[in-house]
């Protein structure tokens, strides 16, 4: 029998840290990078900012960071085998061939081969048999570029070197292998952040702004007073909501958020008509309106008239101060009393930035908010 190709090869040329990074979900991403950046972004969310602008400086951070662990882990390779580099696509699709290969093992021999998740579905179409003829294809247009770009510059040599005994000789192969590399890891990481970063914010932006309407936040499994308490991400009876806030017993608001551009109305009026009106709590009939916040709305969309038609409400986040709009929702629903309701807009921006200070973030950074 042939050796069997090692399933963590790849991920053992890897640092404990790098790995972490690799792997990490988005409430792990967000105690990385410290709860005050964090706690910025979400002010910058309720007060009209785009979330992809405001993560963007995370992303950035992740991606370099994780860019120079390739260097490394090219390093380490070359320093373990001195025909890493040659046999790298190899290796890569060996790994890949195997049956339950760790996540992060993955995304690495897709990485070295050029390809993220997606385009290992696009490209290949989930078939592992086309792997083999992907990778030498992959090879030779190496191949073609390198003899192309030796014939103009001539050989690209070199040594790459660190004071701990990393060191590894540059060629153009070692160039073109490590920059198809970066780039795939570079678009799988921005691909995973926007799901992930979107999935923990959402939590985090609906809680801080229920906290700082006065609200308590709750478990869902053991509401206390059933007055002026939320949970987040409940499942009711019929779908998903991401919150539920019990005003006084009989009467909630379910809350839906998304950060959904104006190219994707449709989902904006799902989430319009996903939850029934009444639902069993406590042994009592609760009326619950619905309130929908979505990143914007185009001038042209019928949505917000679609969900008048049943009784919910649309909020855009790339208003200013959509908060206070979220507050006059409640008013008008249930006779919610806040100052912020008829607060002049020049002083809203100051009061969320001394509110923002007093929430409990921690408590919504569970482990599946990613």
């Amino acid at each position: 029998m042939g050796r069997q190709p090692d399933g963590n090869a790849l991920l053992r040329l890897v640092s404990p840290e790098a790995v972490k990074l690799l792997t990490a979900g988005g409430a792990e991403l967000a105690r990385r990078v410290g709860i005050d950046v964090v706690r910025g972004i979400v002010l910058d969310v309720l007060t009209g900012k785009n979330l992809r602008d405001s993560t963007e400086v995370l992303t950035r951070r992740r991606i370099a960071a994780l860019n120079l662990a390739m260097v490394s882990m090219f390093l380490r390779g070359s320093r373990a085998s001195p025909d890493f580099i040659q046999r790298l696509p190899h290796l890569a699709t060996a790994n890949l061939a195997q049956p339950g290969i760790p996540k992060a093992e993955r995304w690495l021999a897709q990485w070295m081969i050029g390809l993220t998740d997606k385009a290992l579905q696009n490209v290949l179409r989930d078939d592992p048999r086309a792997l083999a003829e992907y990778r030498d294809q992959y090879i030779q247009a190496c191949a073609q570029a390198i003899a192309g770009q030796a014939q103009q510059e001539g050989e690209l040599r070199g040594v790459l070197e660190t004071p701990s005994g990393l060191k590894a000789q540059v060629n153009w192969l070692f160039m073109t292998y490590l920059a198809g590399a970066v780039g795939a890891q570079t678009l799988a990481i921005r691909g995973s952040e926007k799901s992930a970063y979107g999935k923990l914010f959402e939590k985090l932006v609906l809680g801080s702004l229920l906290s700082i309407l006065g609200f308590k936040h709750v478990p869902r499994e053991n509401p206390q007073t059933l007055r002026g308490e939320f949970w987040l991400a409940s499942r009711g009876e019929r779908r998903e909501s991401d919150a539920t806030l019990l005003y006084e017993p009989g009467k909630g608001v379910r809350f839906d958020i998304g950060f959904i551009g104006r190219g994707n109305p449709e989902i904006s009026l799902d989430k319009v008509t996903r939850f029934e009106r009444e639902t069993e709590l406590g042994g009592r009939k609760w009326y619950m309106g619905t309130v929908i916040i979505v990143d914007r709305i185009g001038p042209n969309s019928r949505i917000q008239e679609l969900a008048r038609r049943v009784r919910g409400t649309i909020v855009q986040m790339s208003a200013a101060y959509w908060p206070q709009e979220v507050a006059r929702i409640l008013s008008a629903l249930l006779g919610f009393k806040h100052e912020l309701v008829k607060m002049r807009q020049e002083g809203i921006h100051d009061f969320l930035r001394r509110r923002m200070r007093e929430v409990l973030l921690e408590e919504f950074l569970t482990p599946d908010a990613r």
